[in-house]
């Protein structure tokens, strides 16, 4: 593959394997907590805290396949390293919801706002990537170090609550 290919795509496929992982240590929680409850095998019913680490991990798993395709949309379209920066906060901030909705569920919504505030994000960063390959196109005027610039330049903003 091309290296300057690559170099346009490395942030992205680092975080999208980072993605992976966090995935992997939902599922062995799950698998975890199942065990501690029902003994050696793997059962969908179980206690309380098995419920809730069930919850949280299929609703990571149902937001996951949006984050992937805004993540990388957003990456090729528009800017790569906010994009990636972006996000590196997601997984953290889905972290978050994870431990937080093990605990009360109430401790899950600042990390779930804020997940859907990112998704956003990287949603209008793609946008913006298909705006300006259409003015181009069309018009012939290319903003893309404009729109870079500014996603660069709000993508820290995310890290404000």
């Amino acid at each position: 593959m091309d290296h300057e290919v690559l170099g346009s795509i490395v942030l992205l496929a680092i975080v999208s394997l980072i993605s992976v992982l966090q995935n992997a240590f939902f599922a062995t929680k799950v698998e975890h907590e199942s065990k501690n409850y029902n003994g050696k095998t793997f059962q969908r019913a179980g206690s309380s805290a098995f419920e809730r680490v069930f919850t949280a991990n299929q609703n990571c798993r149902d937001a996951y396949p949006t984050f992937l395709v805004v993540l990388w949309c957003a990456g090729l379209l528009c800017s790569q390293a906010a994009a990636a920066f972006a996000g590196l906060i997601y997984l953290f901030v889905r972290q978050k919801y994870f431990v937080g909705y093990l605990g009360e569920r109430t401790q899950s919504t600042p990390g779930y706002i804020f997940g859907k505030r990112i998704i956003s994000f990287l949603f209008l960063m793609s946008v913006a990537g298909i705006l300006n390959y259409y003015l181009v196109l069309i018009f012939g005027s290319d903003f893309e170090v404009y729109i870079k610039t500014v996603t660069n330049t709000i993508s820290p903003l995310l890290l404000i609550p």
